[in-house]
């Protein structure tokens, strides 16, 4: 609606048309502005609308989603119980596949062990006949070596007894090429390992080794090698005993190096028997194992159950883990509760119970300890009343009948007495005044007399001197005895003078003393 064109004048220079025109503008722009009104609020009635039937269908897609997505978790669930079981089983069959090949591995590794234990040397391990053989064999090597090959002690005495006729020098020199070995090339013995108890080739050998060592001694035994002095009979028969120590410590030596190998041999054996025991011993602890295992898992089955939710209560959201979970019926732990409850109760009743009996017999104590103090206390009482000590004023007031009266009379005489000790004292003091002054007097007077006495003193002192000088000058010791007699009375003059009036001052002090 387009304004009047006289809108822009002021009102007061309007005229009644554009007055009437301006209120029929008015009316136009309240009308106008009406139908705004009523066309908005048709609008937001639309608008209103809308959004009420756009939250209803949101609400229903909402709901009809929640319901699907309920059912989806609820079919996964059981797909994924139906996969658990499937696991499960699977795992069960494979574990016992693994457990039943292992346990044919074993069978077939304790029949392989057994059949390595059974070989034709091992036979003689089995019934024991080993250490039977190696003793018989040990006992033969020691008969022969005592029979043949005498200790070397034994051997020694016999070579000094044999030749205790030759003089001490050729004695020794020939016990030292009785210890003398020649020198002959080492050889070996070899046994024949897989079967060292059967015939070897160690008789051959040790011939061989003794030939050898019989060309080394016939060079030993050449007269080159004869000490001076010596025959030639006592020579051959110390070549002879020395061969025949050579020889029997030849067998000694080829017996024990025997006797050793057959020793290391049986060690041998019997190490490897004891490491097949060890072995078969090892195999059976795993089959036993094994079969325990076998029938734990046979026995031992997991089952799965589907639990509400809010049967299980829990601290954390996290999955619990059920592998120790046992299963009991609700029944049994309801009846457990309530048994529980039920003690829990009687238990409780009990200590009120006794929390009662507890405070009764508390107070009980309390009114006794109460009533032991009131008694000790009243033993107290009368102990100091037993023992208080009485003064005389105590005494005069229990026995005195007029107390006010007798303490009255008892003042008035005190008071009497000390008027008269207050006259005493005055006219003590009186006397000593007196006295003081007089001795004021003596003591100007005798001061006087002592300033007298001491420029007389002063003057005689100077005499003194110039006669003194006048004497030394002189050089006379001619004194006359009026002299001397005369200066000695001087002195003492003097000195009781000064004992005089120490004397006085000291009165004086003392009576100044007594004044204050």
């Amino acid at each position: 609606i387009p304004p009047p064109p006289f809108i822009s004048k002021p009102e007061d220079l309007w005229n009644d048309e554009e007055k009437k025109l301006f209120e029929e503008y008015e009316k136009k722009v309240e009308e106008l502005n009406e139908q705004k009104e009523e066309y908005k609020q048709t609008l937001e009635n639309e608008w209103k609308k809308l959004e009420a039937s756009i939250q209803e269908t949101t609400l229903n897609f909402d709901e009809t989603v929640c319901k699907l997505s309920e059912r989806k978790v609820k079919s996964e669930a059981v797909i994924y119980q139906e996969e658990l079981k499937i696991v499960n089983l699977t795992c069960a069959l494979l574990l016992d596949e693994e457990l039943d090949t292992r346990e044919a591995g074993l069978h077939n590794c304790l029949t392989k062990k057994k059949k390595e234990k059974v070989t034709p040397y091992s036979v003689f391990l089995r019934y024991g006949q080993v250490g039977a053989f190696l003793e018989k064999q040990c006992c033969g090597n020691k008969k022969v070596f005592f029979l043949i090959s005498p200790p070397s002690q034994n051997l020694e005495r016999r070579f000094t007894k044999q030749f205790a006729d030759i003089p001490d020098d050729l004695l020794d020199e020939l016990f030292q090429l009785y210890t003398r070995r020649p020198k002959s090339p080492r050889t070996e013995m070899l046994l024949d390992t897989a079967n060292p108890y059967g015939n070897c080739s160690g008789s051959e050998d040790y011939t061989d080794a003794l030939t050898l060592l019989m060309k080394a001694m016939d060079e030993l035994d050449s007269p080159e090698h004869m000490p001076e002095g010596l025959d030639q009979s006592i020579w051959k028969n110390f070549c002879l005993a020395r061969r025949n120590k050579m020889e029997s410590e030849e067998l000694v030596k080829w017996k024990a190096r025997a006797l050793a190998e057959m020793q290391a041999f049986f060690q041998r054996r019997t190490e490897e028997n004891e490491k097949m025991k060890s072995q078969i011993e090892n195999i059976f602890k795993e089959l036993t194992w094994l079969q325990e295992k076998k029938t734990k898992l046979q026995q031992n089955l997991t089952v799965q159950f589907v639990l509400n939710q809010g049967q299980v209560e829990l601290e954390s959201t996290e999955i619990p883990d059920y592998s120790d979970a046992i299963l009991i019926k609700k029944s049994v732990v309801e009846e457990l509760n309530s048994s529980i409850s039920t003690q829990g109760e009687k238990k409780i009743a009990a200590i009120i119970e006794f929390k009662d009996f507890s405070r009764g017999i508390r107070r009980l104590e309390w009114e006794h300890k109460k009533m032991r103090m009131q008694i000790e206390d009243l033993k107290e009482k009368a102990r100091d009343i037993v023992i208080l000590p009485i003064s005389k004023d105590c005494q005069l007031f229990l026995t005195v009948l007029n107390y006010e009266s007798h303490i009255a009379q008892h003042i008035a005489g005190l008071e009497e007495t000390l008027r008269v000790m207050d006259k005493l004292h005055k006219k003590n003091v009186k006397n000593h005044q007196k006295k003081i002054r007089e001795l004021k007097k003596c003591i100007c007077l005798k001061e006087e007399a002592n300033y007298a006495l001491s420029l007389q003193l002063k003057e005689m002192l100077v005499s003194v001197s110039e006669r003194r000088h006048i004497f030394e000058a002189a050089d006379t010791r001619d004194i006359s005895e009026e002299i001397t007699k005369r200066r000695y009375q001087e002195i003492l003059k003097q000195k009781n003078l000064r004992d005089l009036i120490k004397e006085q001052k000291e009165e004086f002090e003392s009576l100044q003393s007594e004044l204050e």
